[in-house]
């Protein structure tokens, strides 16, 4: 199975998913697809975006947040 390769986006935007991705995600008969634009690339979630959400939620940890709020060592970032 391959794990990576390139889409064509037509004119109207649509891309098709391989037909061995949309049998590991269970999208034979189609479904829903969470997306993230992250700037340079996209990140696709089979499920919609409330799986995204969860997933991503999933992969921060406390002290991730904890970092995050205590601006990750930089006084000046915890303040803005």
């Amino acid at each position: 199975m391959r794990q990576t390769g390139e889409l064509r986006v037509s004119q109207r935007g649509q891309m098709s998913l391989p037909a061995s991705t949309r049998r590991r995600w269970g999208l034979d008969e189609g479904g829903e697809v969470g997306y993230l634009d992250l700037g340079d690339a996209v990140l696709l979630i089979p499920g919609g975006v409330a799986t995204l959400r969860r997933h991503l939620l999933d992969a921060v940890t406390g002290e991730d947040w904890a970092n995050a709020r205590a601006g990750f060592g930089d006084d000046d970032l915890a303040t803005e």
